[in-house]
């Protein structure tokens, strides 16, 4: 028996309901929370800011460091570089032996609820490209396709996803860590396109011997073109899984995290635009002194 609406929501009350469902109904067998060692990688960009190129770079940098080669012998990239936010949903064991050190895991947390003393790795996206984005990833995947409006999305947007908190809480936790030795912080736009030197950079971050070899692996294994002709491993394989025994979702459906065409800021609604900036203007400029996500770029983008 499936339990929820058995079948996608249409409005945001009708996606409350199948989540609480598909929280509420799990029987752990597997399930072991996760508790940090010294070492762990967690990789916690905001929601569609670039977690998933990370968890690959990060995966296949080890992964390659390990054993002279990349592996794709997955079926979800969150099965060898776990979603702490999500394991206890989909009965997870977040203490099962990993591929190879270091460990990693995947969060959208902000720092202060992650363990502390680790090595963190957070890419920042423009708020409005994340918007467009969020919206694609909902759209035809958690939410029928073209039920909710993007102009009505902006609640769904704030909350950030699972285990998640609002983009500008976000921003600033990680903003706070910019010089932080702990941290590895980048603008996902520029280590989108400039992704030899982030390869460099995560490297000398997990102390790992970088050869021309090796970069060149990963550089081909994180471009756009090769994730997307591999986006079955992108796509949720295990939250899927579980919202088709549970909820009566069909797993085939696309969650889009490795999109064919970037999200565009330009589409973001005007109305929602205009929200967006005035609680940037009330949360984010008094404390780093920028007055739009631009100019936080470039003073990020520069030290890069």
């Amino acid at each position: 028996m499936t339990l929820g609406l058995g079948r996608r929501a249409r409005n945001l009350a009708e996606l409350r309901t199948n989540m609480e469902a598909l929280e509420t109904s799990v029987k752990h067998i597997n399930y072991q929370p996760l508790a940090a060692q010294p070492g762990d990688v967690f990789i916690s960009s905001w929601a569609k800011s670039g977690t998933t190129m990370m968890q690959q770079m990060f995966h296949q940098l080890r992964m390659g460091a390990a054993t002279g080669a990349g592996d794709m012998a997955f079926d979800d990239i969150s099965r060898v570089v776990p979603w702490d936010d999500t394991a206890s949903m989909i009965d997870f064991d977040m203490m099962a032996p990993q591929r190879a050190l270091p460990r990693g895991f995947k969060s959208h947390r902000d720092y202060d609820r992650l363990p502390a003393d680790m090595r963190y790795v957070v890419t920042l996206r423009d708020p409005m490209e994340t918007y467009v984005s969020f919206y694609r990833f909902y759209d035809g995947w958690l939410l029928e396709r073209g039920a909710l409006p993007i102009e009505e999305f902006f609640p769904l947007w704030m909350s950030g996803g699972p285990g998640g908190c609002d983009y500008f809480t976000h921003l600033l936790s990680w903003w706070g860590r910019l010089n932080e030795p702990d941290t590895l912080l980048a603008t996902y736009k520029w280590a989108a396109r400039n992704r030899r030197q982030v390869i460099a950079r995560l490297a000398e971050f997990l102390e790992i011997d970088l050869t021309d070899a090796l970069a060149s692996l990963v550089e081909e294994h994180t471009s756009r073109e090769f994730m997307h002709a591999h986006y079955d491993r992108f796509n949720d394989a295990m939250i899927c899984g579980a919202m088709e025994q549970r909820l009566g979702i069909p797993a085939e459906a696309d969650s889009t995290k490795v999109q064919a065409v970037p999200s565009k800021a330009a589409e973001t609604p005007s109305a929602i635009v205009e929200q967006i900036e005035v609680l940037w203007a009330e949360r984010v400029k008094p404390v780093t002194g920028h007055a739009n996500f631009a100019a936080l770029a470039e003073d990020i983008d520069a030290r890069a």
